[in-house]
């Protein structure tokens, strides 16, 4: 899936790249990092902190996996189940997993035990790849990434001359399973074959990933907003550097002006971190090539922020885990469109239907599905989650439903109002939290704003705002009244209330059921 000339990102002539040869329909990710260790065996592939692994010893590491895996009789197409923080021994066993042909379901540290026990039963993990912060659960056999958690990895590991048993990967074999951060209730196991993943690696062509790119991660390697950078450089050669611990604005600036960072996928709270620092200008990124953004709203005004201040380029992707429909703004090529989270990725078929699914003409509003070789194969255990997302055209072809509401302008660039699950019915009228909450950011004293439906005897719901305020802010109810005259008469906010942070999942999703719920039992 090559990409136009014309997408050159306005950049300087040092930073610009000649537009790449077209790709194969298919390559496995693990291919192509045997490939790399034999190109360039002594290049840094992985870094963290002050270690690094070779391309060489990470094709050997994977090679260790893959072996062991195979030795106890996990089969292709099963899975194994990783969970902990951010390691050069999680990447190595995920693509050595991947390497057997054994789907990964990269768990998320944060749930209770009894949540982490249900997704790994669910994910049918024949091993858990565990650090010492993963409490105790009943669950799969336990193999430990660091010094403590279960059998060590060293001992379980096939000896260092290993070499598995070649595995030919078929494109709709489950490379991972991404379970949903549980926004909306139980995590669902979202299958995404290896298909989808060669999909994201075509679709990163031409955005200056290759041997000399330095790829800066900063989110967990269990949320596919990561996976979404970490496979693009890893697949062209590139080295990933991993930061350590708790995201810490100045020590990420630091990290990215010693390794030379050349590509960064944020999400937007991390972005707004960064750019609210005192010095920030201080630091040097002029390695900067390009950026990433997805997985919350991107505020327009911080968009332009981002791309005053940060050198290099800017793509924001819109889409989902599930896949579907992925939209593209490169921002720093379409500066007045930056309302919009852009235009539909090459090859990506993306509508708006009505509540009876009636597909719409540009211009209305409703809700967004998308249609793509970026799909997931259903929700794993979970026939009747899956078609609850699917939708269909009169032709039969498969859609992924995904719950958020917008509209497309006359010029093909789409403009999100908000999840449809979010949007306020108040006495009959159709309220976007989005429209109020960018009202509510138009305050100085205004930090952050997350606005809900509450239930309402008059109205049926009422919204109500969550306001993250700065020092010397006025009363809740004048920030109400002052919100309030600029506002529609069916807009108007019921009640404003002050927190000291918006409640948010990993990758920085505010969680709106916690606000509503929160608000609910305090009347």
């Amino acid at each position: 899936m090559a990409r136009p000339a014309a997408l050159a990102f306005n950049l300087p002539m040092t930073q610009q790249r000649a537009v790449p040869a077209a790709l194969p329909p298919f390559q496995a990710v693990p291919d192509l990092i045997r490939q790399h260790a034999r190109a360039r065996p002594a290049q840094a592939a992985l870094r963290q902190a002050r270690r690094k692994l070779s391309w060489a010893e990470l094709d050997a590491l994977a090679d260790r996996v893959a072996a062991a895996l195979q030795r106890d009789g996990v089969r292709p197409t099963q899975a194994i189940a990783i969970c902990g923080a951010n390691s050069i021994e999680y990447v190595a066993v995920f693509i050595g997993a991947l390497r057997a042909g054994v789907a990964v379901a990269p768990l998320p540290v944060g749930p209770l035990p009894e949540q982490l026990a249900g997704m790994a039963a669910d994910s049918e993990a024949r091993f858990l790849f565990v650090d010492e912060s993963v409490p105790a659960f009943d669950g799969p056999p336990r193999i430990a990434l660091a010094a403590s958690g279960g059998v060590p990895l060293e001992q379980w590991l096939a000896p260092r001359d290993a070499e598995p048993d070649a595995v030919q990967i078929e494109p709709d074999w489950p490379f991972n399973i991404i379970y949903s951060s549980g926004t909306t209730g139980a995590p669902k196991g979202i299958v995404q074959p290896h298909a989808m993943r060669w999909a994201h690696v075509a679709r990163a062509e031409g955005y200056g990933y290759g041997p000399d790119a330095v790829a800066l991660v900063a989110t967990s390697l269990c949320s596919n907003t990561t996976l979404v950078c970490v496979f693009p450089a890893l697949a062209k050669g590139g080295t990933l550097v991993l930061s350590q611990g708790r995201f810490d604005p100045v020590a990420y600036l630091q990290l990215a002006e010693e390794v030379r960072a050349t590509h960064a996928m944020l999400v937007p709270v991390q972005y707004q971190r960064l750019m609210a620092l005192p010095d920030f200008d201080r630091h040097d990124l002029s390695s900067f090539r390009m950026k990433f953004c997805t997985s919350a709203p991107f505020a327009a005004a911080l968009k332009a922020d981002v791309l005053a201040r940060w050198p290099g380029g800017l793509v924001e992707y819109y889409g989902m885990t599930e896949g579907g429909g992925t939209c593209v703004l490169e921002a720093h090529n379409f500066r007045d469109k930056l309302h919009t989270v852009g235009k539909p990725a090459d090859g990506h078929d993306i509508r708006v239907v009505d509540e009876a699914g009636r597909e719409l003409p540009h211009g209305e509003v409703g809700e967004i599905v998308g249609r793509s070789a970026s799909m997931m194969t259903g929700y794993h255990n979970q026939s009747g989650k899956t078609r609850e997302a699917e939708w269909y055209d009169e032709h039969g072809h498969r859609f992924i439903r995904t719950g958020d509401v917008g509209r497309f302008d006359a010029d093909g660039f789409l403009a999100l109002m908000d999840r449809r699950k979010d949007m306020v019915i108040s006495g009959g009228f159709n309220i976007y939290p989005s429209d109020l909450e960018s009202v509510l950011r138009g305050h100085e004293a205004v930090r952050e704003a997350a606005v809900v439906g509450v239930p309402s005897e008059a109205w049926g719901e009422s919204p109500v705002a969550f306001v993250v305020a700065a020092p010397g802010a006025p009363e809740p109810a004048a920030l109400r009244d002052w919100a309030n005259q600029r506002l529609g008469k069916t807009q108007r906010l019921a009640d404003v209330r002050y927190v000291e942070e918006l409640p948010r999942s990993d990758i920085g999703k505010v969680l709106k059921r916690e606000l509503r719920e929160q608000y609910i039992r305090a009347c």
